[in-house]
């Protein structure tokens, strides 16, 4: 199994923790279809930790937990499936999950022909109680050898947090997806601080493999199992454009039965999920930065872990039919009026003998513009906020 493209679809971790059961799921699902969130791209319904027994069967099988999932899980594929979607579970490489429940570790092969059988199609593989003497490669090389020989297209989404080099060995593992992060909660300093810990991410972030930035919060409001301090419309927004841009998954975390219609038009942007579903899935570089300072307080030897600190930060990256995308994100907490953000043709790799002028849409408006002297030029990102860019190079 091979992806082009990074998934999306919706988890139920961020807002509703260890309160699932089988009608969260049916009801989400329907959710997923009746918004237009699957018309949008979204397919994937994922059940995450706390979803079975805590004791295997005789057999070594993990037990659904019959009060939450009465009919079991084939039962909610054949729903899910039903109703043109994918379903998507969870487990963990260790000896238990991080919510205290069986793990996979020395079960893999077992696990992974049991979620073939439930006709799962997607697996969500955590890092937590894994055993010490074991290094993190040889824990998920396991378990992905087992769903590449388990006769089922298994989507193996790595949640390894990007402990022990992870971005060093993940691909070998199979994995199609790798977590470079540690959990998200909903607040505005937890998003600035994973959003500046992905600069050096990107030249690991490929096509069949890609960075996993964790869940989004938009829309969560303050409510739920990971929400600390309600966002504003303008962080939802820099949140879901700059996981789009930078190519993670996406995959919602919010209650999605019960959606604002801001909250429905953020995660619905067809225009921002095309950068981030676009068939190149090349990197995103910088163009414009201010202030670009490591900090070497997670310790210098591995630079990968360097915390970056960004005020003002632009970037582009090249689309798969010659457009140019580019963000322009504001982490100050100062409007950025009077002091302009401005991207040059030049910086896009654009001369000026090139015969070529640029056309800007802004992908919250649709506002399609000439660029004003050969510029992507903001004059006004407001704090904690973000403008987002499609360029079309056109004739002069």
């Amino acid at each position: 199994m091979y992806i082009q493209k990074p998934p999306m679809g919706w988890n139920t971790w961020n807002t509703f923790g260890p309160d699932i059961n089988e009608d969260l799921i049916l009801e989400s699902a329907d959710a997923m279809v009746s918004t237009g969130l699957k018309d949008a791209g979204y397919e994937y319904i994922v059940i995450d930790d706390m979803w079975s027994l805590k004791e295997r069967d005789s057999q070594g099988r993990l037990v659904p937990d019959p009060e939450k999932f009465p009919h079991g899980m084939k039962y909610l594929a054949d729903y899910i499936h039903g109703k043109g979607l994918k379903f998507g579970m969870y487990s963990c490489g260790g000896y238990l999950t991080c919510g205290g429940y069986p793990g996979s570790f020395g079960y893999e092969w077992i696990d992974a022909k049991t979620f073939a059988e439930w006709e799962v199609d997607f697996l969500k593989y955590d890092y937590c109680f894994h055993p010490a003497s074991m290094e993190g490669h040889s824990t998920y090389k396991r378990m992905g050898l087992a769903l590449a020989n388990c006769g089922r297209d298994i989507l193996f989404s790595a949640c390894s947090w990007g402990a022990e080099y992870t971005h060093q060995w993940i691909r070998e593992t199979g994995a199609h997806t790798w977590r470079s992060t540690g959990d998200i909660n909903e607040s505005w300093d937890h998003i600035k601080r994973l959003s500046q810990s992905q600069i050096v991410a990107q030249e690991y972030n490929v096509p069949g493999c890609f960075n996993d930035m964790d869940m989004l919060v938009v829309g969560m409001n303050g409510k739920g199992n990971a929400a600390i301090i309600p966002c504003t419309e303008d962080e939802y927004r820099l949140h879901f454009a700059l996981w789009a841009f930078l190519s993670s998954p996406l995959m919602i975390g919010c209650d999605i039965r019960n959606m604002s219609e801001q909250t429905k038009a953020i995660l619905m942007n067809k225009d921002i999920i095309a950068i981030n579903q676009d068939p190149a899935a090349r990197p995103a570089f910088f163009v414009n930065t201010r202030r670009y300072e490591p900090n070497f307080s997670r310790g210098p030897e591995d630079p990968f872990f360097k915390d970056y600190e960004l005020d003002r930060t632009c970037m582009a990256r090249y689309l798969d039919n010659g457009d140019i995308a580019v963000i322009m994100l504001n982490f100050t907490e100062r409007d950025t009026f009077g002091a302009p953000l401005v991207v040059t043709a030049d910086m896009l790799g654009l001369p000026d003998n090139s015969g070529k002028a640029l056309e800007v849409k802004d992908l919250w408006t649709g506002k399609v513009s000439p660029g004003f002297n050969d510029t992507v030029y903001n004059d006004l990102c407001k704090a904690h906020g973000c403008r987002i860019f499609r360029v079309r190079l056109v004739d002069k």
